[in-house]
């Protein structure tokens, strides 16, 4: 197993790693909308919020030597099931190959972010 890790995405906030690789597989953790740059949540709304913890993920992705394309599962959380179909006009943008998901509204986010992604790609050749 690698670890995978870039300044280019959130530092992680706990134990854990922000990618592992095993195999021809990628495991990312979940990334919510603070600005790697700061360490702060700058992003108000759930567009803005959307956007920035995708493009976190597109940081790990990248660090892994991958994109969104070979993203096979994602995982969405949702502070609230109302921002669904704002969330997906901006999920949609990123993830075009329309891997498998799941989405599902929570209680609670870290730092009471309205959002989180977590994504698991494939690094073998397609």
């Amino acid at each position: 197993m690698k670890k995978i890790s870039t300044p280019n995405a959130p530092a992680a906030i706990g134990p854990y790693s922000q990618a592992i690789v095993a195999g021809d597989m990628l495991f990312a953790s979940g990334q919510i909308p603070i600005n790697p740059a700061t360490g702060n949540i700058e992003a108000d709304g759930i567009e803005a919020q959307a956007e920035q913890a995708i493009k976190n993920v597109g940081a790990i992705l990248e660090a892994a030597g991958t994109d969104y394309a070979h993203v096979v599962k994602t995982s969405c959380f949702l502070a609230d099931m109302a921002d669904f179909a704002a969330f997906n006009a901006v999920y949609e943008k990123y993830f075009t190959e329309k891997p498998a998901r799941s989405c599902v509204a929570v209680k609670t986010l870290p730092k009471n972010v309205l959002c989180e992604v977590e994504v698991t790609a494939y690094l073998g050749k397609d």
